[in-house]
């Protein structure tokens, strides 16, 4: 399938979305399994990714790619910063010529609610449910989903490792509009930087992004 959802945000940064629908020969006919994978749905999803790269921009160096220990894919020169997020038949991807860039893709679950303490501080927690309509089941499982996505992006986004979802990754307000929202956020890791993470929801899915 083509792209689901593409934006330029801004002159040298593009986010992409897509569907995986097509079986690992689409793929392969423009890139290659760089890495041992073996799940064929892994498969899937790591060919989506690297072919959504060379989609958003046709010059990307994909077989440059190498793997932090952190596990982040990185390129050596920097001539591109990028992301890569997927879950289920969703593969998202962040690219940049100058600046960081954080994404991640979830799909909705109750499972997240359950686990909500061990990536949000009370204070968090309480923000959430104080959302409008938060009672609502299912803007009560989105929302925390929600949040873990954004936790996720700003993890990406700073790229270096040995992050306390809890201690270093802070959601200060979300303000939620039509089918999507911005988070108010702080890294502490360092010296505090803030950040604006962008929320779009599709499909059951949530997507959030960061670009700094």
């Amino acid at each position: 399938m083509p792209l689901v959802y593409q934006q330029n945000i801004n002159v040298t940064t593009k986010l992409g979305v897509w569907h995986i629908a097509e079986g690992k020969d689409f793929f392969l006919q423009q890139v290659p399994l760089q890495r041992q994978i073996t799940h064929p749905r892994k498969q899937l999803q790591h060919l989506a990714g690297r072919y959504l790269l060379k989609e958003l921009y046709p010059d990307f160096p994909y077989e440059l790619i190498r793997i932090a220990d952190t596990r982040r894919p990185f390129l050596e020169n920097e001539a591109y910063h990028f992301s890569i997020s997927h879950c289920g038949d969703y593969a998202a991807v962040m690219v940049s010529s100058t600046q960081r860039v954080g994404v991640d893709v979830e799909l909705v679950t109750k499972k997240v609610a359950i686990v909500k303490h061990k990536f949000l501080s009370d204070k968090e927690q309480e923000m959430i449910l104080l959302i409008e309509n938060v009672a609502i089941e299912f803007l009560y499982d989105t929302m925390f989903t929600t949040a873990w996505s954004i936790k996720e992006s700003l993890y990406k986004w700073y790229g270096e490792g040995e992050i306390d979802f809890i201690e270093h990754l802070h959601i200060d307000k979300i303000i939620l509009t039509g089918n999507g929202g911005i988070a108010h956020c702080m890294v502490f890791k360092k010296s505090p930087v803030y950040l604006l993470v962008h929320i779009l929801f599709f499909n059951n899915n949530c997507i959030s992004w960061v670009v700094s």
